[in-house]
């Protein structure tokens, strides 16, 4: 396993993050204790969850689960960087949801006692909160780390303009802000180079790539039937729209020799702004298949093509150009 800094920070995390969000609805607890104790064999290190992942008002399901692994012992917590997240509604109230100071700090008080642990090493925003003000945010977020509660800040769907108002008000206050950013990014959604990324790079925060797969749609969709019977509504219709790009892209990972779903992981970490990429397996079978992009090295040929299949939204860039 290869680490990495998280953003501008000292800590080093793994090249992969296990997400955790089928642990309860799509994984059961078992199964999913046997997927994180073979994750540490793997050495990944970083694990990454939030307070409303199991899908049920205000239980903290996944937390839960992710909780009663730690307790088991054998120095689980002390071997995982842990990311949990802050925002989602947890209950019927008015501040049971979203970033004000009251909802922070009951927030973290109770993922700290669904995880049982003391502290949270990144603790994330899970989306921005356009109506609570950035002096209040940090006043919360500065006592949670004097406390010990919290080690690290982090950010969740942000846009770049956000990422500089975050960090901006940061050091007005001399304080750390944000180590990372976890965007939708992936060879099919690649948005977020015009303004994130740019961000990322300019503040030192490390960059933390949600469903790399798409959805599914970059891991060899049309070589499965069943998959495609079971997709939602909204990934058949994409499938339909994208299915010449689709095709030429497994044809060209046919080509090399490896499955589309380690090409597209392997592509995010030839991208130099990305930390670690979330992987987010159901199964055992998936997790063991994530690890081969670790070591797949796709050559500047296939990552032309790859950009010409997928470009970015500024296009692709004239071989005449000289970056």
């Amino acid at each position: 396993m290869e680490y990495t800094h998280l953003g501008r920070s000292g800590v080093k995390v793994s090249r992969l993050c296990l997400g955790t969000m089928n642990f309860g609805p799509q994984t059961s607890e078992p199964d999913s204790f046997v997927l994180m104790d073979r994750a540490l064999e793997f050495g990944i290190n970083f694990f990454d969850t939030a307070n409303v992942y199991g899908w049920k008002l205000g239980e903290g399901w996944t937390e839960q689960i992710i909780g009663r692994w730690f307790a088991q012992g054998g120095g689980r917590r002390d071997k995982v960087v842990l990311a949990t997240k802050v925002y989602g509604r947890m209950g019927e109230w008015p501040n049971q949801s979203r970033l004000s100071a009251v909802h922070i700090k009951r927030a973290c008080e109770d993922s700290l006692r669904r995880l049982k642990t003391d502290w949270i090493d990144v603790y994330q925003m899970h989306h921005v909160d356009r109506e609570t003000p950035w002096e209040e945010i940090w006043q919360a977020m500065e006592q949670l780390v004097r406390e010990g509660k919290v080690v690290y800040v982090g950010s969740s769907n942000f846009a770049g303009w956000h990422l500089a108002q975050a960090q901006e008000a940061a050091r007005r206050r001399n304080f750390l802000g944000l180590v990372s950013e976890q965007s939708l990014y992936n060879l099919n959604a690649r948005m977020i180079e015009l303004e994130v990324i740019p961000a990322c790079e300019a503040y030192g925060i490390g960059l933390i790539p949600w469903s790399p797969l798409g959805r599914g749609l970059l891991g060899g969709v049309l070589q499965s039937d069943s998959v495609g019977r079971r997709a939602d509504a909204d990934l058949k219709q994409e499938m339909v729209k994208s299915r010449s790009k689709l095709e030429a892209y497994e044809g060209l990972c046919a080509r090399i020799g490896e499955e589309p779903a380690n090409v597209a992981l392997a592509w995010l970490l030839h991208q130099p702004a990305v930390t670690s990429p979330i992987i987010g397996p159901r199964t055992m079978g998936q997790l063991e298949g994530a690890m081969r992009a670790l070591s797949l090295s796709l050559d500047s040929g296939i990552l032309k093509q790859l950009d010409e299949l997928f470009p970015g939204p500024g296009g692709t860039a004239p071989e005449s150009y000289a970056w």
